[in-house]
């Protein structure tokens, strides 16, 4: 199991690369800008290991969408047990 990330700046990265490349074969090193995530370093077989799960997200115009989409439950079709979420 890997461990948690480790936060960086980038200024601490560019000083100290060498000792971050090999932190990064123990857990992700995330490397921030202003405070904010940046960068994240990774082992070269975590990084193999995530390229294998397929990204199954598009996006589609409703007419793409077959019937199986507007069937009941699916955005698109009446939920009137979900109308008090809409009222003010």
């Amino acid at each position: 199991m890997m461990r948690e990330p480790k936060n960086v700046t980038a200024t601490e990265f560019r000083n100290q690369a060498g000792r971050y490349l090999e932190e990064a074969a123990k857990a992700p090193v995330v490397i921030t800008r202003h405070s904010r995530p940046s960068r994240v370093l990774l082992d070269i077989e975590e990084y193999e290991r995530l390229k294998t799960f397929e990204d199954t997200r598009r996006s589609a115009y409703p007419h793409e969408l077959g019937d199986e989409f507007f069937e009941e439950g699916y955005q698109g079709k009446p939920t009137p047990e979900l109308d008090h979420l809409l009222e003010d």
